[in-house]
């Protein structure tokens, strides 16, 4: 039976009560089956799983859909109870933040502002506040997070290395549906026409993976990969689709490599990645 809490001190309490190893997957709600691998992927590693719900307003801009953000904790708490998950802390914004929103937050350095932080201004900057708070709260020994946020997965790396944060980051790889759409929490925002559309980010990064393959090299994977962005449709506009190293620093010659994407698909924007590797023919 998992155990919901809903204060810093209830917390507390029942973190004091595990023993062996703790993994934590962080979360925002309106959980789908990209969560439950990574609940399971920690399931797997961990003695007990903490699992954290929180709508965090930090990462939202004024213009961005905080308040529409879908909340559907009994939903979620039956995937929690199905996934093995032991606590469950679910804090209101008062319990995170009793102060207001703090003055003090984490700067993410140059990566922080570029892609998702170029296009959402002080993005970072919250995430990686709520995430060093509730890695502070939860104390886990490992940390679970979806590559399909990759910027996200890399910073909160950089993180955790440069404050000397003592737990292990995860990956886990992105969960995708049968025709390749990555699962997120803001698909139930599209209209039928629209998750059509959405299929579009998903083809580009399948097109770039080809390219490489086949031993193009970095300018003509990301070449294909924006032709074969092609939605059909006004619904969908590009909002980035680049090539990195695996670090998402500058586009590596050859290696391991990173093919990001953003779009908007109606009102909703979306984003998606791929690891490719670069062998380009001589």
């Amino acid at each position: 039976m998992v155990e919901v809490l809903h204060t810093r001190k209830e917390l507390a309490a029942a973190r004091e009560g595990l023993t062996g190893t703790v993994g934590v997957v962080m979360t925002m709600g309106a959980l789908h089956a990209g969560h439950e691998t990574l609940l399971r992927a920690a399931r797997e590693r961990a003695d007990h799983v903490l699992v954290t719900i929180f709508v965090n307003p930090l990462q939202f801009g004024p213009n961005e859909d905080f308040d529409r953000y879908p909340r559907t904790l009994d939903s979620d708490l039956e995937i929690c109870r199905r996934a093995g998950v032991d606590l469950v802390f679910a804090p209101p914004v008062s319990e995170m933040y009793p102060q207001g929103q703090p003055t003090v937050r984490l700067n993410p350095g140059p990566l922080g502002e570029d892609l998702e932080g170029l296009s959402r201004p002080g993005f970072f900057h919250g995430v990686l506040t709520v995430v060093l708070k509730l890695l502070q709260l939860t104390r886990p020994d490992l940390a679970f997070f979806g590559e399909k946020d990759y910027q996200q997965l890399t910073l909160v790396r950089r993180m955790v290395r440069d404050l000397d944060v003592p737990t292990e980051i995860v990956g886990v790889p992105t969960v995708r549906e049968p025709d390749g759409l990555a699962l997120s929490s803001r698909n139930r925002y599209l209209s039928a026409e629209e998750r059509r559309a959405a299929l579009s980010l998903s083809a580009a990064l399948r097109a770039g993976v080809a390219a490489a393959e086949r031993g193009d090299d970095a300018g003509a994977v990301l070449a294909a990969a924006h032709q074969a962005f092609d939605p059909g449709t006004p619904d969908a506009r590009l909002d980035y689709l680049v090539l990195t190293d695996a670090d998402l620093e500058p586009g590596p010659v050859s290696g391991p490599a990173r093919l990001l994407i953003a779009a908007w698909v109606g009102a909703t924007r979306l984003i998606d990645n791929t690891a490719l590797h670069l062998a380009p023919r001589p």
